[in-house]
C-alpha cells in the first residue's frame, strides 16, 4: 500500500513514459482514464505537451 503513494512511473504498465501511470496510481484511478483525459485535453490550447515532458523527466522511473 504505502507503494502506491509513491509517484513514480511505472516499468511495466506504460504507452509512452508512464506518466499517465504514475498519476493514476498515485489517485487510485486507472490509468486508461487518465491518458483519456491527457489526450482530451490535448485538443484544447495551453502547455499540455509542455507539462508531460516535465512530468517525464521529473517523475523517476521504479
Amino acid at each position: 500500500m504505502a507503494n502506491a503513494l509513491v509517484l513514480q512511473r511505472p516499468r511495466d504498465d506504460r504507452m509512452i513514459a508512464g506518466v499517465c501511470a504514475a498519476i493514476g496510481r498515485r489517485l487510485g484511478v486507472d490509468p486508461r482514464w487518465v491518458r483519456v483525459a491527457a489526450v482530451a485535453s490535448m485538443l484544447l490550447p495551453g502547455p499540455q505537451v509542455l507539462l508531460y515532458l516535465i512530468a517525464w523527466v521529473l517523475i523517476p522511473s521504479e
